[in-house]
């Protein structure tokens, strides 16, 4: 990619800050509000997690490690990241009305998907998306404390920018890297909006230039694409707490079996490289596993359904074995083709089989309004907390215009 860094010509960070100053429509914002309580969902399950039981209590940025521990935070396929779990903690940040916190966190999530979006096939082979592009979304969701400018926005996210990173080594060993990662992306994108408030500068050609992110973590970047519309409308939400990457397989299991009656025999999975690459995981040890297995997700389909969060705990794990032994899951040429525009899978068994496109979720097949309550309402129930409190919380982020009562909440959550 030829470069220039001369300062007549306008840098990606600026055509995007340019981008990031329209005004956000109200049908927009009614979207970020069920993506708000989707996050919220989230972050209440996890605290009937280890992990979540950790990093809770009152005390700084604590929500933003939750967010993505039970693995059903929102997603978008083409970056390949999860927006919500980066973005949503600034909720603790002193936005004057619900208005104003839903503007920025759209915003973020333009910021996070755009540049995520350039990222190749190299870049995630090594890096965390969801980390590497979401510096730029937590800062661009911060920074409305200063009522921010173009020139605010560009410096902002050539701060973040010059750190980004966030390797994938974490797959290969037992640790709480991935919620660190994501925790940091908030932290620095906090800290990034503080030093722009104070009148700091960031780099304008930190993407493209010589030096710069896609130099050091890229082969062939993709060209960004700045589109009329705002991309939270791009965002899938996840039914099942799996990795996205096994969903497809998830969504067509149960197809299948709804047209069977029952998966008896071998199961085969054909599904894109990166499925494979993430989730082919036949012997699962842990609960992560688990959730990183199409083998067991598909076995949870043929033995109980739909699947549920108990059946990725051990004693599931445990007993889904042998069926497990029974899956077999392989990449195949024309549903690697339509990756990652569409996360598809074909599922066979007894000689029948179903194939799908998109998954459910995804905004062809998207999650109903109540899908998503429900959703909320269950992980709400998950995480230990009374009825009352799934209530609270879906009216707080449906209705509410008062963000310092979602962070109130959190706040007597998490304490």
């Amino acid at each position: 990619m030829p470069v220039t860094q001369d300062r007549m010509e306008e840098s990606l960070t600026e055509k995007l800050a340019t981008h990031l100053t329209r005004p956000v429509d109200e049908e927009t914002r009614q979207r970020g509000r069920l993506h708000l309580l989707d996050w919220l969902g989230c972050v209440a399950g996890a605290l009937s997690t280890d992990s979540g039981k950790r990093n809770a209590g009152d005390h700084e940025h604590a929500t933003s490690w939750l967010g993505n521990i039970l693995e059903m935070d929102d997603i978008h396929r083409t970056s390949i990241l999860h927006p919500g779990p980066v973005i949503w903690p600034a909720v603790e940040i002193k936005f004057p009305s619900m208005d104003k916190l839903l503007d920025a966190a759209i915003r973020g999530y333009e910021a996070i998907i755009s540049i995520g979006t350039t990222f190749d096939s190299q870049h995630y082979s090594f890096f965390h998306n969801t980390a590497t592009a979401g510096v730029f979304g937590s800062a661009v969701v911060c920074l409305p404390m200063i009522e921010p400018t173009k020139d605010d926005y560009a410096n902002v996210l050539g701060l973040v920018g010059s750190v980004a990173g966030g390797l994938w080594q974490l797959r290969h060993e037992q640790s709480d890297a991935k919620q660190w990662h994501i925790a940091h992306a908030f932290r620095t994108g906090w800290a990034a909006s503080l030093a722009v408030a104070n009148g700091n500068s960031g780099p304008r050609f930190i993407l493209e230039g010589p030096q710069g992110l896609y130099a050091a973590t890229c082969r062939n970047p993709k060209p960004m694409s700045l589109a009329n519309h705002w991309r939270i409308h791009e965002v899938s939400f996840k039914p099942w707490g799996a990795c996205r990457h096994a969903h497809p397989a998830i969504d067509a299991a149960l197809q299948l079996k709804e047209k069977l009656g029952k998966l008896d025999g071998d199961v085969r999975v054909e599904t894109y490289a990166d499925a494979i690459t993430f989730c082919d995981c036949p012997t699962p040890k842990t609960v992560v596993d688990a959730k990183f297995s199409i083998q067991h997700c598909v076995a949870i389909v043929a033995e109980r359904g739909a699947p549920q969060l108990a059946d990725f705990e051990p004693d599931a794990i445990a007993a889904l074995a042998d069926t497990r032994s029974r899956i077999n899951v392989s990449q195949t040429p024309d549903i690697v083709v339509r990756y990652p525009e569409h996360y598809g899978a074909r599922v066979t068994c007894g000689g029948a089989s179903v194939e799908l496109v998109d998954t459910l979720g995804d905004p062809e097949r998207p999650l109903s309004r109540d899908g998503i309550v429900a959703k909320a309402k269950m992980l709400i129930a998950w995480g230990g907390l009374p009825e009352v409190e799934a209530d609270r919380a879906i009216d707080l982020a449906l209705n509410g215009d008062d963000p310092a009562a979602v962070h109130k909440m959190l706040k007597g959550w998490l304490s």
